[in-house]
């Protein structure tokens, strides 16, 4: 992985500090990243609060989307929550599904450890380019 890349994504501190967001695999238009579940992550019913979902599945994006000399921003995103995490790792796989010239459109995928899907996600970004 590009060590340069890594650094500048790893100083969104809510993602990476708070979270506890890692970076398992980066390529432009697709990235890979997971977090192991802890309690902080968890919600009064004892499931991974959306809020922590989210979290993982926009910095996914984030990755995914500003790997190249563009410089994206979302500007709609959807998530649907689908399952409950079984295991005790979430991870997210972001790919680009239309990369235009200031407006780009990324989706991502996340499930736990043992492949239960826990929710889908959308993005619709901007180029500040």
């Amino acid at each position: 992985m590009n060590e340069e890349l890594t650094e500048k994504f790893y100083k969104d501190l809510f993602a990476s500090k708070q979270t506890g967001v890692i970076i398992d695999e980066m390529r432009e238009g697709y990235a890979k990243c997971s977090f192991e579940i802890l309690p902080h992550h968890k919600n009064a019913y004892g499931t991974v609060m959306g809020g922590a979902i989210f979290t993982l599945a926009d910095f996914a994006v984030a990755v995914a989307s500003n790997q190249g000399e563009k410089v994206n921003v979302s500007i709609n995103c959807n998530i649907s929550f689908v399952g409950v995490a079984k295991g005790n790792r979430l991870i997210a796989e972001a790919n680009c599904v239309k990369n235009g010239r200031t407006v780009s459109y990324y989706e991502a995928k996340i499930t736990d450890e043992l492949g239960n899907i826990v929710a889908t996600f959308s993005s619709t970004d901007y180029s500040k380019n």
